[in-house]
């Protein structure tokens, strides 16, 4: 009985680790490497940029990290990455103005 307990709060354990936020801001190098798509280069790329100034936003990191779009910060975001606490979410792409054809007559 007593090994079956332990089964399941380690499994639940290892499970939350698995949806733990990390604040890109104050991340480590560990942090970040242990992120799924996130390799050396890139993990220095960011602790050098962040030693310029913290990240305001989403915005901000993939305008100063070379290597992240919108697509990885999607995928950075859903492991638990964060900017200033926030999800990355996709801005929505202006639509173009409607264009009316005349009716032929």
């Amino acid at each position: 009985m007593i090994p079956k307990i332990t089964a399941v709060l380690v499994t639940g354990l290892f499970a939350g680790l698995g949806w733990a936020q990390i604040e890109l801001n104050q991340a480590s190098e560990i942090d970040l490497d242990g992120l799924k798509g996130v390799g050396p280069s890139l993990t220095r790329q960011v602790l050098n940029e962040r030693q310029k100034g913290a990240f305001t936003d989403w915005a901000d990191v993939m305008q100063r990290i070379k290597g992240i779009g919108p697509k990885k910060a999607d995928s950075l975001s859903a492991q638990g990455l964060r900017v200033q606490g926030q999800l990355y979410t996709p801005s929505a792409p202006a639509s173009a103005p409607a264009t009316t054809t005349p009716k032929p007559q």
